[in-house]
């Protein structure tokens, strides 16, 4: 979040016009606090969490709204990440399955990212700072979609892509041990 509090100009624990301006760092934690109070829960990290939706063990289910991916193990129990999803008008639904699962890979931008964004480069190398796959990346059939890890790990937890799946780095390694091709991949809204 890039929320501020703005300041005004009376001193530490003064009050101006009937308003109590509170020393900074309280200020700070109470905007903080009020901010996280009125924002949806989203999952905050890797966590074993109870899950009672009807999938079968072993599949990964991405519910957009909560901007968490779900990873069914069976017995009303699943592993949930954070993850950053589809920006407005680029979000998608439905059932797939992970058809490659890549180590660092290369990224080439598709043909809109690069319509919207000319000057990049046509290939960024894996390993790359500025690759925005992260450290791996596992393909959904069709190939346009991908679940990935991420160079801006800022941006987990919101709606930020052209339709991939975001991952921090350390939780796509996870997710990557525990899956392989074939894998079923359920995306709501």
């Amino acid at each position: 979040m890039n929320e501020s509090l703005s300041q005004g100009s009376a001193g530490k624990g003064s009050s101006m016009g009937g308003f109590m301006h509170l020393p900074r760092s309280l200020a700070a934690s109470s905007a903080a606090l009020l901010l996280a109070a009125t924002m949806p829960q989203l999952a905050q990290a890797r966590e074993l969490v109870g899950f009672s939706d009807a999938y079968s063990s072993g599949t990964v289910v991405v519910k957009t709204s909560e901007r968490a991916l779900y990873y069914v193990l069976g017995n009303g129990k699943a592993v949930r990440y954070p993850v950053g999803v589809g920006r407005a008008g680029k979000q998608w639904a439905g059932t797939t399955q992970i058809d490659g699962k890549y180590r660092n890979p290369a990224w080439s931008p598709p043909a809109e990212v690069k319509r919207d964004r000319p000057n990049m480069p046509n290939v960024i190398a894996g390993g790359s700072p500025s690759n925005p796959m992260g450290v791996a990346a596992m393909t959904l059939a069709g190939g346009e979609y991908a679940i990935h890890g991420t160079n801006a790990p800022g941006s987990v937890g919101g709606f930020v892509s052209y339709g991939c799946i975001r991952m921090l780095n350390a939780d796509i390694t996870d997710l990557y041990q525990r899956v392989s091709v074939g894998t079923q991949v359920t995306v709501t809204r």
